[in-house]
C-alpha cells in the first residue's frame, strides 16, 4: 500500500470495519491500535462499522494498522470519501448501524469486496465473509461452525451410549477441540495484541480446563453452546443494522438528466446542482431539488414517515428518497448526493455514536476493571478453598471456570450501545434525527422547551396583509424600496413582501451593500440613500418613526400581526403588517407537553403583542423583542431549573440552539440551524417534539432494563456458581443468554411508536 513518507504526515484516516457485533469489539480494536507508534485519536464506531484516528505515517503505515484488525479476525477496507486510496470503495448500505461480540461474525454486511487476510493468519478466521451475506444462519460460516460443533456434541453422545465411557470422553475432547480451535486462534491473536481479557481467551482457558478436570461432556457443550450464542448475537446485530440499510437504498441508482438531446439516464450520484431532471410517476425522487414544473402528490413517507402524501407544486422543495405518485415533474437539483437528505441522515446517524450517552461511558470505565476483577475472584475461588480448607481441587476448579465464564461483561457492554442504535434507527424511520446517546439522555432529561416562533411555531409563510403610507409615500414605492432591501434574502417576512411586489406588479429597485441587522431587520442602499425595513422599535430609535406612526405599529400588532417600518435616514416611508399563522398541530403539541410535565416558552424577536396573541392561542409563556444574544441568556437562566430545549429554525438561533442542553432544528430550517442543533425534525410537525422526548425516554428506560437483567442474572450466577449449583454450560448460557435477551430487549425499541395515541 502506498506509503507518506513526507515530514509531518499525520493526517486524519477512515476505514469499514466488518464484524462488529458488540461494543467489546470496539474496545479490542482500540486496544490493539493503541499500542501503535503514530496512532492517535481512536474512534471505533460500532453501530456504523466505522474507525476514525489520526496516522503519522512516518511511525506507522496504514498497511499496519489494517493488518492489527485483521489479526482481531475483523474485516477493514479503506472508508469512500476518506483520504486514503481506496482499492475497493464503500458503498451506501456499508453506513449501516448496530452493536455485536468479537466472535465469528459471519452475519450480513453489504460489502462487495473479499478482505484479503493479513501474514498474521486471519485468513482462517471467519468472522466477516461477504460471501455470507444475504443467506440463510445455517449457510454462513458462523451458522457452519454451529452445525459442525452439534454434530460432533452429538456424535459423541451417540459414540458413547454405543460404546463405551472411556471412548465416549475421547469422543467429547475430540469434539471440544475441534469447536475450540477458531475461538482459541482468536484468543492467541488478542493476546499478542495486549489483549489478554476477552470472552476468547476465557472460552478457551474455560474449556481447557475442563478438559484438564475430566469434565470433557461439559466443555464440548459449552463450545457448542458458545457457537450457538454468536449465531443469535449476530442476527441480532443484523436485526439492528437494518433501518439505515433500508435507509441507503432509497436513493434510486440512475436519473433521467434533461439534456440538449433529449432526457439522458445517468448516476445519481453524478448529479449536481442546477441540473435539471425528469421524474415520472411511480419513480423514486434522486436528488434533493426543487420542482420546475408539473403539479403531483408526493410520499416522503419512507424519509419522514409522514404517511399521506402530499400535493407539490413549482417551487415546492422535495427530498431524494421519496416517491412521486400522480405525474411527471421537472425538477431542479439543489444538492449533490453527498449532501441530499439522505445522506444527511445517514451522516448523523454515523456521527451520532461519537457523542456517547454519559451513561454508556460509564459502562465502559466500569467493564475495564470489571472482567480483571472477576478473573482474580475465580482464581481465588480455585486456590483458597484447596489451599486453605483441604477441598477437593476438581471440584474448586470446575466452580472457578464457571465463575470465569459468567464473569464476561458482553450483556453489560453491550446494554446502552443496543437501546441508542435502536432509538437513533426508530426515529430516523419518522424524521426524527438525533446526534447520539448524549443527545437521546439530555432529551429524557428536559423540563423546559423553549420555542422559536416564525417557522418553527408557524408556517414561516407570513402574508402581507397591510400597507400603510407615511408622510404621503405612495404604496408602489413602499413596496419598490422595502422588496429592493430585501432582495436575496431567505428570511420569511423578506419572502412575503417580495411575493407582495410580485403580485402588485412593481419590481424592487436596484440596490446594493444589502445587510442584515440580527434581531432588527435588513438594510440596503436603494437610490439616493440607504434604505431600512426593520422593527419599529429600531425605527423610532433611530428617529425615523414618531409617536402617530408607533401607535398606527401598535393597532396592528394588537391584531396578532407582525409590523415592520420602512425607513430611511430620518424619515419614515411607511409600514407593511404581516400575518404568520400557528401550525395546525402547534397547540396540540403545547398540550402533550404540559401533559409531560414540561414547560413550555416562546423566545421571539418579534414585538410583544404579536407573541402574545400567539402565545394566547396555544397557551404558553413568551418573550418578545429578544436579539441572538438575548435568546441565549434566556436559554442559560431557564437551564438553572433543569434541562432546556431549544427549537428553532433561523441563522438568529443558531446561538441558543447550542446554548440549550438540547438544540432542535426544523428540517425547513437553515443549514447552519441544522449544524449546530443536537436533532432535526424533518417533516416540521410540532408534535415531533413531545414524540422525540417520549422516545428518549423510552430508550432511558429500556437502558436501564438491560443493565438490570445484565447485572442481575450476573449476580444470580455468580452465587449459584461458586456454590456448586450451576455449571459450565449454564454459566455459558448466562453469558450468551444475557447478551442476546439484552439485545432483543433494546430492538423492541424499533416498534415504538412515540406518537400520543387516544
Amino acid at each position: 500500500m502506498e506509503r507518506n513518507e513526507t515530514p509531518g504526515a499525520t493526517q486524519p484516516l477512515e476505514w469499514t470495519v466488518t464484524g462488529m457485533d458488540c461494543a467489546a469489539c470496539a474496545t479490542k480494536i482500540r486496544g490493539a491500535l493503541e499500542r501503535l507508534p503514530g496512532v492517535d485519536g481512536i474512534s471505533v464506531a460500532i453501530m456504523t462499522e466505522r474507525l476514525k484516528l489520526t496516522l503519522d505515517e512516518n511511525q506507522t503505515g496504514r498497511d499496519t494498522v489494517e493488518a492489527a484488525v485483521r489479526t482481531l479476525g475483523y474485516g477493514i477496507v479503506p472508508r469512500a470519501g476518506g483520504t486514503q486510496n481506496a482499492d475497493a470503495p464503500a458503498t451506501a448500505q456499508d453506513h449501516a448501524a448496530c452493536c455485536g461480540h468479537p466472535h465469528d461474525h459471519n452475519h450480513d454486511h453489504d460489502h462487495a469486496h473479499p478482505l484479503a487476510g493479513s501474514d498474521t493468519g486471519s485468513h482462517q478466521h471467519i468472522h466477516d465473509d461477504p460471501a455470507d451475506r444475504g443467506k440463510a444462519w445455517y449457510q454462513t460460516g458462523k451458522g457452519q461452525l454451529v452445525v459442525l460443533t452439534g454434530a460432533l456434541l452429538g456424535l459423541a453422545w451417540l459414540t458413547e451410549a454405543l460404546t463405551s465411557a472411556a471412548l465416549g470422553r475421547w469422543a467429547f475432547t475430540t469434539a471440544c477441540l475441534i469447536g475450540l480451535a477458531p475461538v482459541a486462534r482468536r484468543a492467541f491473536a488478542a493476546l499478542r495484541l495486549g489483549q489478554p481479557f476477552t470472552i476468547e481467551a476465557l472460552m478457551t482457558i474455560a474449556a481447557l480446563g475442563a478438559l484438564v478436570i475430566n469434565a470433557a461432556e461439559e466443555a464440548a457443550l459449552v463450545v457448542f453452546l458458545f457457537a450457538v450464542g454468536e449465531v443469535l448475537e449476530g442476527v441480532a446485530a443484523s436485526k439492528a443494522r437494518d433501518g439505515i440499510r433500508t435507509l441507503a437504498a432509497l436513493v434510486p441508482k440512475t436519473a433521467f438528466l434533461e439534456t440538449g438531446d433529449g432526457p439522458q439516464e445517468v448516476p445519481a450520484d453524478s448529479l449536481t446542482p442546477g441540473q435539471i431532471i425528469l421524474i415520472r410517476p411511480g419513480d423514486r425522487i434522486p436528488a434533493d431539488g426543487d420542482i420546475l414544473t408539473g403539479t403531483s402528490g408526493i410520499d416522503e413517507s419512507p424519509v419522514t414517515g409522514e404517511s399521506l402524501p402530499k400535493t407539490r407544486g413549482p417551487g415546492d422543495a422535495v427530498f431524494a428518497g421519496s416517491i412521486n405518485t400522480d405525474a411527471v415533474l421537472r425538477v431542479t437539483v439543489t444538492k449533490a448526493a453527498a449532501d441530499n437528505t439522505i445522506a444527511r441522515i445517514i451522516r448523523l446517524v454515523e456521527e451520532a455514536e461519537e457523542a456517547r450517552a454519559p451513561t454508556e461511558r460509564f459502562i465502559d470505565r466500569f467493564s475495564r476493571w470489571y472482567m480483571p476483577a472477576i478473573g482474580s475472584i475465580s482464581l481465588l475461588v480455585i486456590l483458597v478453598p484447596p489451599l486453605a480448607f483441604g477441598q477437593a481441587w476438581d471440584v474448586w476448579i470446575y466452580r472457578g471456570l464457571a465463575l470465569l465464564l459468567i464473569g464476561c461483561p458482553c450483556a453489560l457492554v453491550i446494554s446502552v450501545p443496543a437501546a441508542i442504535a435502536a432509538a437513533l434507527s426508530a426515529g430516523a424511520r419518522r424524521g426524527v434525527l438525533m446526534k447520539g446517546g448524549a443527545v437521546i439522555e439530555a432529551t429524557a432529561r428536559v423540563t423546559q422547551v423553549a420555542f422559536d416562533k416564525t417557522g418553527t411555531l408557524t408556517h414561516g409563510r407570513p402574508v402581507v396583509t397591510d400597507i400603510v403610507p407615511l408622510n404621503g409615500t405612495p404604496e408602489a414605492e413602499i413596496l419598490a424600496v422595502a422588496a429592493a432591501v430585501e432582495a436575496g434574502s431567505s428570511h420569511p417576512l423578506a419572502r412575503a413582501i417580495l411575493a407582495q411586489a410580485t403580485a402588485a406588479g412593481i419590481a424592487p429597485l436596484p440596490s446594493q451593500d444589502a445587510r442584515a441587522l440580527p434581531g432588527k431587520g435588513a438594510s440596503a442602499h436603494v437610490g439616493e440613500g440607504v434604505a431600512w425595513v426593520a422593527s419599529p422599535r429600531h425605527a423610532a430609535a433611530e428617529g425615523a418613526l414618531d409617536a402617530d406612526g408607533l401607535a398606527e405599529a401598535a393597532r396592528l400588532e394588537a391584531q396578532g400581526k407582525t409590523a415592520v417600518a420602512l425607513f430611511r435616514l430620518g424619515r419614515a416611508l411607511g409600514l407593511i403588517a404581516l400575518r404568520d399563522e400557528p401550525r395546525a398541530d402547534a397547540a396540540e403539541a403545547i398540550r402533550q407537553l404540559k401533559r409531560l410535565g414540561i414547560g413550555t416558552t416562546i423566545l421571539t424577536g418579534d414585538n410583544p403583542r404579536t407573541a402574545a396573541a400567539i402565545a394566547g392561542q396555544l397557551g404558553m409563556d413568551y418573550r418578545a423583542e429578544m436579539l441572538p444574544e438575548d435568546k441565549l441568556a434566556a436559554i442559560r437562566r431557564l437551564s438553572e431549573a433543569g434541562g432546556v430545549m431549544m427549537i428553532g429554525d433561523g441563522i438568529n438561533d443558531a446561538p441558543a440552539l447550542k446554548q440549550a442542553d438540547v438544540g432542535v432544528a426544523m428540517g425547513s430550517g437553515t443549514d447552519v440551524a441544522l449544524e449546530v442543533a443536537d436533532s432535526a425534525i424533518l417533516r416540521d410537525r410540532v408534535t415531533d417534539i413531545p414524540a422525540q422526548i417520549r422516545l428518549a425516554r423510552a430508550a432511558m428506560s429500556n437502558i436501564h432494563q438491560n443493565i438490570a437483567l445484565a447485572l442481575g442474572l450476573k449476580a444470580v450466577f455468580l452465587v449459584t456458581s461458586v456454590l456448586g449449583i450451576t455449571g459450565l454450560w449454564i454459566a455459558i448460557l448466562a453469558d450468551t443468554g444475557a447478551t442476546v435477551l439484552v439485545t432483543l430487549n433494546a430492538l423492541r425499541l424499533l416498534g415504538f411508536q412515540p406518537e400520543e395515541r387516544g
